[in-house]
């Protein structure tokens, strides 16, 4: 199963996790977190995402999940690609989470695809009635 590890600021990773647990009504496995305070050095930051993302991996790879392109949180995340092994995609929400973690026995190119997918699939404009 491909591991999966959200680097996002503060809290939202930790919130994103609890509201997958909400609608899943269990915690998933291989799931993980980093959240990054304002003002951290990004190069402190990276030997403890390392180390916590070999908590996720089972050896068929992890994806790593940022909250915002540029920001610090994906800086930081796209050090720790390792092509093939260990990806990245930015701009995590709640849509795009729950569909990767219910996709998660195929490839890691794959779950990319789903990943992305998810998100802009979760994007609807609602109207009323």
């Amino acid at each position: 199963m491909i591991g999966l590890f959200l680097v996002t600021h503060g809290t939202l990773g930790e919130a994103l996790i609890q509201c997958v647990c909400h609608v899943l009504d269990k915690r998933p496995p291989l799931l993980g977190q980093l959240g990054l305070s304002a003002g951290e050095d990004p190069a402190d930051a990276l030997p403890l995402a390392r180390r916590m993302i070999a908590t996720v991996d089972d050896g068929e790879g992890v994806l790593l999940l940022a909250d915002l392109y540029g920001a610090t949180p994906c800086n930081v995340a796209t050090r720790l690609i390792e092509p093939g092994r260990i990806e990245l995609v930015a701009g995590v929400s709640l849509p795009m989470l729950l569909r990767v973690l219910t996709h998660r026995d195929g490839n890691l190119d794959t779950l990319i695809r789903r990943a992305v997918s998810g998100a802009g699939d979760g994007v609807t404009r609602v109207q009323p009635g």
